[in-house]
């Protein structure tokens, strides 16, 4: 396995990974009940897909994109998978497609994707020009295209 392949595994597993397990709570008919019992739903989906934004921004800011595909790129994708989640979810019995749910996902995703977005921007404009040993950790937060 070559270099380039082995850093798009370490880049592209946190959200693949965090997208299984999205999927595998949109399977249960009862996910997560102590919490969803004491935190409103839409805050849980906005909450998870700001996360998803937050990863996927990671993965592609590795691929070396610029910051506007980077967001544009992380907020349409988690929007897309949360369009798909809800289509999931009205298979399964116990849960149903709820289109407030998907806007929650998709404000989520724009809130998470803009602030990984904004974090780069801090990083490259303000960061590494005053401290420049930490070009070590490029991997994930690389001096994007502006």
């Amino acid at each position: 396995m070559g270099p380039v392949t082995r850093r798009r595994i370490v880049l592209w597993t946190p959200p693949l990974a965090y997208m299984g397990y999205i999927f595998y709570l949109s399977s249960e008919s009862d996910p997560l009940p102590a919490l969803t019992a004491v935190v409103w739903d839409k805050a849980l989906h906005a909450t998870g897909y700001a996360a998803l934004g937050v990863l996927l921004g990671s993965a592609f800011a590795g691929e070396r994109w610029s910051r506007t595909a980077i967001w544009l790129s992380s907020l349409l994708l988690a929007s897309a998978y949360g369009a798909s989640d809800e289509f999931h979810q009205s298979f399964v019995v116990g849960r149903d497609a709820d289109v407030h749910d998907w806007i929650a996902d998709s404000l989520g995703a724009l809130v998470g994707a803009g602030a990984f977005a904004w974090f780069l921007d801090v990083w490259s404009r303000h960061l590494l020009p005053r401290w420049p040993q930490l070009m070590k950790l490029n991997l994930w937060f690389g001096a994007p295209r502006p």
